[in-house]
């Protein structure tokens, strides 16, 4: 089941990092400094060698509006 926004801010930073997988190997990386990172695990074809691929961090609309 898909991620929520209300879910994803309720995510609290702990002592190591931790995942909350969304769908089809896409998940959001909780660190301990409290960024919230999106990634996706897949496997390459013919090789069969898993493989990730950032996204960038996950910041609410009211985050970016106060950056501006």
């Amino acid at each position: 089941m898909p991620l929520t926004v209300t879910e994803i801010r309720n995510f609290k930073p702990g002592d190591k990092p931790y995942k909350r997988f969304d769908e089809k190997g896409l998940y959001l990386e909780v660190m301990p400094n409290g960024v919230k990172r999106w990634r996706f695990k897949y496997r390459r074809p013919g090789s069969g060698k898993e493989n990730l691929s950032g996204f960038g961090r996950w910041r609410d609309k009211r985050q970016r509006l106060k950056s501006r």
